[in-house]
C-alpha cells in the first residue's frame, strides 16, 4: 500500500467542508453525536426545543475548535420547521441525523392510543416533514458534486421485542408505541433510500442497543446488571461507541451504501 492509498483512506471518514442537522442533538445520544460530526471538520446545527440547552452544547464544541450552531425549532411544529429552514438553515446540507424522540415507558395494556399517534408523529411524520422542508439544501449540496446523506436513529426495539424480563414492572417496559414506531422508521428508511437515490441522497438507519442514561444507570443498578447479562459483549453500550458507525454513514466511507440498518447493539439482536 503506497502512502497515497493511506491518505486517502484517512480522508474517506472527512466531514470538512460538510453541514450536519442533529434533531435532538443535545440529548443523551444527541451530544456524542453532534461532538462526532464536529471533530469529523462538519459545521453541526444542534437542533433542541431549548435554546439554553442547544447554546450549551453549542458553546463547548466552538471552544473545543469545532463548529457548531444552534437550530431550536419543534421538528413537530410544522410552521416552525419552515421557518428555520427558511431563514437559518444552511444553503447547503450535506447530512441530516433523524434522532429526536420523546415519551415514556408502558405496556401493551396501559398504553393509551394518543401515545401511538404522539410516537409515530415525532418518528415518522416528522422526520417525511424534514425532509421535505430540508429537500432545497440537500439537493443544493448534490449540486456541488458531494452526496447527502440521511441518517435515521432506529433501535434493536424495531427488529426485536423488549423482554419483560429485564424489568422491573410494566410500567418501565420499553413501550410498545416506541419499538413501532421505529419499525415504521425503518420501512421509511427503504423506501426513501429506493426513491432518493438517483437524486444522490442515501438513507440509511443506525439502531443502538442498550444505551441507558447515566441517571437509569445511577437509579437501579440491578436493571443495568440484567441488561448485560442480556448482551453477547457482556456490558451496556457508551454513547461514543456510535461516533464510528455514525461517522461511516455520514461520509464517503459509506458512499454506496443506502437503505441499510446499521445495528449498535453490542450482539444483542444476534441471540
Amino acid at each position: 500500500m503506497t502512502s497515497s492509498s493511506i491518505s486517502d483512506v484517512g480522508t474517506l471518514f472527512s466531514l470538512r467542508g460538510k453541514t450536519a442537522l442533529i434533531t435532538g442533538g443535545a440529548g443523551h445520544l444527541g451530544t456524542a453525536m453532534s461532538v462526532a460530526m464536529a471533530s469529523a471538520g462538519a459545521h453541526v446545527y444542534v437542533n433542541s426545543r431549548s435554546t439554553a440547552v442547544a447554546e450549551s452544547l453549542v458553546t463547548d464544541i466552538n471552544r473545543g475548535g469545532g463548529r457548531a450552531s444552534a437550530a431550536v425549532f419543534d421538528i413537530t411544529d410544522a410552521a416552525a420547521v419552515r421557518q428555520w429552514f427558511a431563514g437559518s438553515a444552511p444553503a447547503e446540507l450535506h447530512i441530516l441525523i433523524n434522532n429526536a424522540y420523546a415519551g415514556g415507558g408502558g405496556s401493551i395494556n396501559s398504553a393509551p392510543p394518543e401515545d401511538f399517534h404522539d410516537s409515530y408523529d415525532i418518528t415518522v411524520v416528522a422526520v417525511q416533514r424534514l425532509l421535505l422542508a430540508a429537500r432545497p439544501a440537500l439537493d443544493a449540496a448534490v449540486a456541488t458534486g458531494a452526496t447527502a446523506s440521511i441518517i435515521n436513529i432506529a433501535t434493536m426495539y424495531a427488529t426485536v421485542s423488549p423482554d419483560p424480563a429485564n424489568y422491573a414492572s410494566a410500567g418501565s417496559i420499553n413501550p410498545p408505541f416506541y419499538g413501532a414506531a421505529k419499525a415504521a422508521l425503518l420501512q421509511w428508511t427503504r423506501h426513501a433510500a429506493c426513491e432518493l437515490g438517483s437524486s444522490g441522497i442515501r438513507v440509511n438507519a443506525l439502531s443502538p442497543g442498550p444505551f441507558p442514561a447515566p441517571s437509569v444507570q445511577q437509579a437501579d443498578p440491578a436493571f443495568i446488571d440484567r441488561l448485560e447479562k442480556r448482551t453477547p459483549l457482556g456490558r451496556i453500550g457508551l454513547p461514543a461507541e456510535l461516533r464510528g458507525p455514525l461517522l461511516f454513514l455520514a461520509s464517503d466511507a459509506s458512499s454506496y451504501v443506502t437503505g441499510a440498518n446499521l445495528m449498535v447493539d453490542g450482539g444483542w439482536t444476534s441471540w
